[in-house]
């Protein structure tokens, strides 16, 4: 979606890079998880109670910095429509 954006303003330029700041925010956090799972046999029931706190935590976390990046996306393509009915 980005990728093709052709930024017309300063306040386009930042919401592009707040965009892309949040999916390597996500990326992040979705491999820590993923890399926590495998050590465990890919299931949450072989986890010690602190490392399913910790996968609790990355989780929430995840799933706050998805919703983040799904309302930058609707922003974005808002601004994009926005742009074409000029």
């Amino acid at each position: 979606m980005t990728d093709n954006l052709q930024p017309n303003t300063p306040d386009d330029i930042d919401l592009v890079q707040r965009y892309r700041q949040t999916v390597l925010e996500y990326e992040a956090l979705d491999e820590e998880i993923d890399g926590l799972l495998s050590r465990h046999d890919g299931a949450t029931e072989h986890m010690s109670a602190e490392d399913h706190d910790h996968y609790r935590r990355l989780a929430y976390k995840r799933d706050t910095i998805y919703n983040q990046m799904k309302a930058l996306e609707r922003q974005i393509a808002l601004d994009d429509e926005s742009d074409e009915t000029r």
